[in-house]
């Protein structure tokens, strides 16, 4: 399927977004806002969207449809540090949920021609089993 100009910045925006949340969590658990000075093992939470990274980067559907939900756990941790946080962790709580938003609504952007072919195709086939 050929990508369309609309998908190509969306993808963009996908990559964009799951790289710099990357660079938030680690920078915020090990420097910006720890919970502990020095840093703590919040930073581990970083590791699950390290898994899809190299699927996204290589366009995987698959993979960006279960990472459009994993995203969502970020979402949540985002918005409860946001308003419950003080200071720059709340800042950082705000940074972390909108990106998250971006990254959710571009990458179903990304998705949905493929997801529309699909269901096109898998009607095909029902009507070509049904004659």
């Amino acid at each position: 399927m050929q990508e369309n100009r609309t998908q190509r910045i969306c993808y963009a925006l996908t990559t964009a977004c799951i790289v710099l949340l990357i660079v938030l969590c680690v920078a915020w658990e090990l420097a910006l806002a720890p919970l502990r000075p020095g840093g703590s093992w919040l930073v581990l939470k970083v590791v699950p969207l390290l898994i899809p990274l190299r699927g996204i980067l290589k366009r995987n559907i698959y993979t960006m449809q279960w990472s459009s939900m994993l995203i969502l756990l970020y979402f949540a941790e985002g918005v409860v540090r946001a308003s419950s946080d003080k200071g720059n962790s709340a800042l950082l709580g705000w940074v972390e949920t909108g990106l998250t938003l971006v990254f959710f609504i571009s990458i179903i952007c990304y998705l949905r021609p493929y997801k529309k072919a699909a269901k096109e195709l898998a009607q095909q086939v029902i009507r070509r089993a049904s004659k």
